[in-house]
């Protein structure tokens, strides 16, 4: 049968392609709205990453999804309920865990965006464009000495 190298070689295997599958994953929905995108990958994260007993008597544990997909597809066992189950659960927790982080981030987020809407700026001149172009001002000259191209308005 199976000896414990290769059960442990095999799943550091799927480990390393379920983590392949997650970054590929995470680039997929790089796009989408945050809000549409984080729940998502929490979802593939769940499913990829979630194992389920198949050996209650040797303790051997396999991916959920792929006991699942066996079970239903191919009829090989019995083990599908038990691995919904499972899936149902670690989609519950990370879920929970989840937004109990967007709950505190969320009061966070609206603090800093207030913060950043009002910058004091020192160097900033209150004067009109108008303004400075009347009083001469130096920045505006070294700008066209260079053989800057002034546009006429039209």
């Amino acid at each position: 049968m199976m000896n414990e190298n290769d059960y442990l070689l095999a799943w550091a295997a799927y480990g390393v392609a379920a983590l392949g599958c997650l970054l590929v994953w995470m680039r997929m929905t790089r796009w989408m709205w945050r809000y549409l995108r984080e729940p998502l990958r929490v979802l593939v994260a769940v499913l990829l990453l979630s194992p389920t007993i198949v050996d209650p008597s040797r303790d051997l544990f396999a991916p959920a999804i792929a006991v699942t997909a066996m079970d239903v597809l191919l009829k090989v066992g019995n083990n599908a309920w038990r691995a919904v189950a499972d899936l149902t659960l670690y989609c519950l927790i990370a879920f929970s865990v989840y937004l109990v982080f967007v709950a505190i981030r969320w009061p966070i987020e609206r603090w800093w965006q207030g913060r950043q809407e009002h910058p004091v700026a020192e160097d900033e001149d209150p004067r009109t464009l108008r303004e400075l172009m009347d009083q001469g001002d130096e920045r505006l000259e070294h700008r066209y000495e260079r053989g800057g191209r002034v546009e006429p308005r039209i």
